[in-house]
């Protein structure tokens, strides 16, 4: 009879073996963008995600909210775009210390529509941004009025 400490021994050596043999992937396929998390505006986070040249406003990027959010903590964002070549769905929230709340890569076997909860500071413009694969860069805004803050404020 096999114990549960032989087994787990068993299961480890099993991992390290695979592992040392290069069958776990050495990263993701989409690892995570530090500088794009990082980016204090809208401008710098798209450049820090391959955008390139100026944002457009489009109607073809819809972008949906709450208008005013009791609890900056959980507030509700669905964004979306029928644009073809679209290759990331972001949700930038402008006001908070580091604007890129979410970022959504898409490729041709997903739509780009996403919801997601994002936490706002305070009261601020939020932007739903479609980035293309030539690395136009597409958006909607809204305000969303916060009444009380979900980072410490």
């Amino acid at each position: 009879m096999q114990t549960r400490r032989a087994a787990l021994k068993q299961g480890l050596a099993a991992a390290g073996v695979a592992g040392a043999g290069g069958l776990f992937a050495a990263a993701p396929a989409h690892a995570f963008n530090k500088s794009a998390f990082q980016a204090t505006s809208v401008q710098d986070a798209v450049k820090a995600l391959g955008g390139s040249g100026a944002l457009a406003e489009s109607k073809d990027v819809s972008l949906q909210g709450p208008e005013i959010a009791e609890n900056g903590a959980v507030v509700p964002l669905v964004g979306a775009s029928p644009l073809p070549g679209i290759k990331l769905l972001a949700f930038m929230v402008e006001k908070n210390p580091n604007t890129l709340s979410a970022a959504f890569h898409v490729t041709d076997a997903v739509e780009a529509n996403f919801s997601t909860r994002v936490k706002m500071a305070e009261t601020s413009p939020v932007y739903a941004v479609a980035i293309a694969a030539d690395g136009k860069a597409y958006f909607a805004k809204k305000e969303i009025k916060v009444t009380l803050g979900g980072c410490g404020g």
